[in-house]
């Protein structure tokens, strides 16, 4: 533990209101927070979820439609977890992409990959970019995912719009995340959950203040009918969101 501490000290430092909440101001700020919990991000997710996260995104990948030797692109891909299973959907005759803005994240996920001794794994590439501004050719890729990211950048209509851009006609988009109900009771127990047992862990790996942005992030999100509204807005032929894990996560489904 001693060392995750000094791993974690060597990154930039949060900013604070007097209350002790993190104040979220821009994607430089989102950037910073990601780089802090990229350490122990993965131990994090299996803790939290019970392990629960691998089978949404495993739901997640299954619904980009990805198929052998596609293009493939997973936007805001941390430590590479959808992005190692787009690799195994597209083999080793297509090209897979891991885009994000922390580097942190992104050197995990290289070593992950340096780990791995399936073939198609080498057909990875990893880059460091924005989602507001993807550094691709129109209709570039066969399909896309993005995994927990969207409720985090700055700009989701201009996000989506270049999703939409450089995704082929007729290809699809695959977006999970926390979902944001518009039942109370599900919205109650969400947050009880997040306060009484995020929170609590979270702290445990000294990640308490970042771990307590989460809920006012979701409480920002859109609903699944929003999300599908932004869609068709930017310019995606149909969408569709489905709530899974109880309710507590979505999956928004869409097709240029």
């Amino acid at each position: 533990m001693a060392s995750l501490h000094v791993a974690l000290s060597s990154l930039p430092a949060p900013s604070f209101r007097p209350t002790g909440k993190l104040v979220i101001r821009c994607s430089a700020d989102r950037q910073a927070l990601f780089n802090r919990i990229a350490p122990v991000y993965d131990n994090l997710n299996d803790l939290l979820s019970l392990g629960q996260h691998r089978i949404w995104k495993r739901m997640a990948v299954s619904w980009s439609g990805a198929k052998e030797g596609d293009d493939v692109l997973d936007i805001c891909c941390g430590s590479g977890d959808l992005t190692f299973l787009l690799s195994e959907k597209v083999g080793s005759h297509g090209k897979a992409v891991g885009l994000d803005f922390s580097n942190e994240q992104l050197l995990i996920a290289s070593t992950r990959q340096k780990l791995r001794s399936k073939t198609c794994y080498k057909n990875i590439k990893w880059m460091e970019g924005n989602a507001l501004d993807l550094p691709f050719p129109d209709s570039s890729f066969d399909a896309v995912t993005i995994g927990y990211g969207l409720r985090n950048v700055v700009d989701r209509h201009r996000a989506m719009a270049e999703i939409c851009r450089i995704l082929k006609p007729g290809s699809t988009l695959s977006v999970l995340d926390f979902n944001k109900s518009i039942n109370p009771l599900s919205t109650t127990v969400q947050e009880l959950m997040i306060d009484n047992i995020v929170v609590p862990v979270a702290s445990g790996y000294g990640l308490e203040n970042e771990y307590k942005y989460l809920k006012s992030s979701i409480k920002d999100f859109l609903t699944g009918n929003e999300l599908e509204k932004l869609a068709l807005e930017v310019g995606f032929s149909t969408a569709k969101h489905f709530e899974i894990g109880f309710g507590f996560m979505g999956n928004l489904v869409a097709i240029r």
